[in-house]
Parts: structure tokens; C-alpha cells; sequence
């Protein structure tokens, strides 16, 4: 897919014309491009009828055949209902749009997979489930975009559980595998195993419970996580299921305060909730902290402010130093899935992902380079490597 202005469609002199992002965007950015020529009727012929019927003819009778012979199995679908878009919220599907082509374009130029950006006029989970599950033979991967909590978990599990394709909701998943690669490498420029790290997340959303989730089977064992009302614990009462999850799962000391009263003493501090948090509790930290502040784009904690108590800071700005960007993990990992033919994604894979991203500059390690850079060409083909070995070693491929 590449993309191109519709003829006729240029910037008028209204109030768009001085802004460059929109012109990048308009007329979309995305196109289909044919890969073969038509420049004959014999090359009609085969393009289409007659000789397409023979084609879809032994697919008919040997459906696999269509991994060789159409082009569903490289091309992924990245599918929203607009609910929860970027730092604007519910905007609806419409408004997601060129967030979707976006998303597209990166597939595109990362991982060399095509991409169809598809939004729904939906919120409803079932009429979700149940529409991604219809149009699903036409893809090789699913990947759930801007779907907002607690809805995102039960469709992604469900199409998991129905499709036999890569299916991933990458604000979970993408978020927890990067801010894991960040960790480790934090972890080593501050001389310190993951698996003593006292962890405070702030924020029980999609991005909140994936990183949980990854730190926990990465061996990190004092997490606490926090919600709107305080950190989670026993005590509370009126839960979602994947908040009871949570508190059965974390915060062994059974802490039943503030999330600002968890930062005391606590060696690392990951924001995914928005919000602000005081200089104060970021001073309480112990010595040698890490702030993962990742809203976008005004950060949780000041990040000049938290470089005065922590040895390494990182946020979700493409301007500051340590950016956390989901473009290092989804590309590769769908890369890797679709190249051995997995069946799904597993949390096996997502952590084979998390260290081949650490890998790419663990040689390189400062406080201000815990990661690759998003551009970083070599970080797609590690994980796709990675993920795919794992895949083969896993036994989930077709």
C-alpha cells in the first residue's frame, strides 16, 4: 500500500492549509496497488477470468492453498470502534480513520505487511466479536486498535479463542512488551534484576493490565497497581473481573492507600492513567528509581522534574530521550507470526519480543538510551526473528 492524493484533492486557503499534518493526510494516506500488470488480454485472462476460477478452484479444495495464492495472509487488518483514541478519548470510528491509515503505514514501512484500516460503527462486543470473526478470512492477522476498557479484554479473548490467526489489541500488548524491554535495560544500567524491583503502575486500563501482566510472567514480583480510587486490594469492593484479577495476582504487602502513598520506597513508577503526580511522591521513591511516564502528550510526572530523583526516565514523547513507542513491538510481532504461520500470539512470543527489542542496544546502554529508536531498522527483523523462532519452538504453526 502506498499513499496518494485523489486527483482534484489539494489544501483550499481555509484554515488547514498552514498545517503540515493535514497536508500529509488528506485525500488518506493509503492506496491498493496491483502487483501484476494487465497490459494484454492474456494478462486479463489470467488476472482475472478465466484463469482466476482454476485458482480459486484448488483453494476450494485445499484451503490452505490460499497462504500461497491470495494475498490474505500478509495483509492485516487494524480494527477500531473509535472509543478510546490516542489522548482524544471516544471520537467514534470516523475521527479513528487516520489513525488507522497510520497504523497501516507503519506496518508498511517496518514490517513490509500490508495493512486495511477498518472502523466500525459499533461499541456493542458481541456485533464486534462477530464482525472481525466474518471478514477475518480475508487477513492474516487482527490487530485490535483504540478499543477502550473493560471491552477490549473480552474481544480480543473471544477472537483468540475463534480465529486461527495472529489476533493482538496493541494498546495492551504493544505498551506492555516495549515498556518490558525498557525495564530490563533500566534495570541493568542501574545494576539492579528485575526480579527485585518494587513496581507501582498507575492505571488499571488496557495498557495498565498488560504491562502488570508481562512484568509478573517476566518475573517482576512486587507489583501494585493502581485504579482512580487507590491502589487495588482485597478490600475493595464492586470490581471488574480483570480487577479482581489484579488483586489476587499483586500487591502481595496487601498496601490499601494512595497510589502516591505506593511511591514511597518503590523502585519503579510506570504511568499509563494520565493525570499528574506530585514532585513529592516521586521524591519518595528509593534511590536509583526509574519513572516510566508515558501519557501522551503531557506525561504523568514532569520528566525534567524526575530526572532530579531517578536514574532513568522514559515517556511516550518522540522528543524526549527513552520513548516508549509501541511501532518497536507490532510490526515485528506480527512480522514473526505471519512468517512462521502461527496460529496466535502467546505470552511466550511477547516476551521473546520484549527481549529482542532490550537486545538491539543492550551493547550501548546509557540512562538516556534504554531503548531503540522507533526509526531503528534493525528492531523489526529482531523481533520478527525472535517471535517467529519462538512460535516454531511453541509448536503453534500451521
Amino acid at each position: 500500500m502506498s499513499g496518494n492524493a485523489g486527483p482534484g484533492q489539494h489544501l483550499s486557503s481555509d484554515r488547514f492549509a498552514d498545517d503540515p499534518a493535514f497536508a500529509v493526510h488528506e485525500g488518506g494516506k493509503l492506496s491498493v496497488a496491483a502487483t501484476r500488470p494487465i497490459g494484454s488480454v492474456a494478462d486479463l485472462a489470467l488476472t482475472y477470468t478465466p484463469g482466476v476460477a482454476r485458482v480459486s478452484s484448488a483453494i476450494a479444495a485445499e484451503p490452505e492453498l490460499a497462504r500461497r495464492f491470495t494475498w490474505a495472509p500478509r495483509v492485516v487488518a487494524v480494527v477500531s470502534d473509535g472509543t478510546a483514541v490516542l489522548g482524544l478519548g471516544n471520537i467514534g470510528p470516523t475521527a479513528s480513520l487516520p489513525v488507522m491509515e497510520g497504523k497501516a503505514c507503519l506496518f508498511s514501512e517496518f514490517a513490509g505487511l500490508s495493512a486495511v484500516p477498518i472502523v466500525l460503527a459499533t461499541t456493542d462486543v458481541d456485533e464486534i466479536v462477530e464482525t472481525v470473526a466474518a471478514i477475518a478470512p480475508s487477513f492474516g492477522g487482527i490487530n485490535l486498535e483504540d478499543i477502550s476498557a473493560p471491552r477490549c479484554f473480552e474481544i480480543e479473548e473471544r477472537l483468540r479463542d475463534r480465529l486461527d490467526i495472529p489476533v493482538m489489541h496493541d494498546d495492551q500488548h504493544g505498551t506492555a512488551i516495549v515498556v518490558l524491554a525498557a525495564l530490563r535495560n533500566a534495570a541493568r544500567v542501574v545494576g539492579r534484576d528485575v526480579a527485585d524491583l518494587r513496581v507501582v503502575v498507575s492505571g488499571a486500563g488496557a495498557a495498565g493490565v498488560a504491562c502488570t501482566k508481562i512484568l509478573l510472567e517476566a518475573g517482576v514480583g512486587d507489583i501494585a497497581v493502581a485504579d482512580s480510587r487507590g491502589i487495588l486490594h482485597a478490600g475493595r469492593e464492586a470490581l471488574t473481573g480483570t480487577k479482581q484479577w489484579l488483586v489476587e495476582n499483586t500487591n502481595a504487602s496487601g498496601f490499601a492507600g494512595s497510589m502516591v502513598g505506593a511511591l514511597a520506597g518503590a523502585d519503579v513508577y510506570v504511568g499509563v492513567s494520565g493525570g499528574s503526580v506530585p514532585e513529592a511522591a516521586i521524591a519518595s521513591m528509593a534511590p536509583n528509581g526509574i519513572v516510566f511516564s508515558l501519557a501522551n502528550p503531557i506525561p504523568e510526572v514532569d520528566p525534567e522534574m524526575a530526572a532530579r530523583y531517578a536514574a532513568v526516565v522514559a515517556t511516550g514523547r518522540s522528543d524526549l530521550p527513552n520513548q516508549i513507542n509501541n511501532v518497536l513491538a507490532f510490526p515485528g510481532v506480527f512480522r514473526g507470526a505471519i512468517d512462521a504461520g502461527a496460529t496466535g500470539i502467546t505470552e511466550e512470543m511477547k516476551l521473546a519480543a520484549a527481549t529482542a527489542i532490550a537486545d538491539v542496544v543492550v551493547d550501548d546502554l546509557r540512562p538516556d538510551h534504554i531503548v531503540p529508536s522507533p526509526l531503528d531498522r534493525r528492531v523489526a527483523t529482531a523481533v520478527a526473528e525472535a517471535v517467529a523462532a519462538c512460535a516454531r519452538e511453541q509448536g503453534i504453526t500451521r
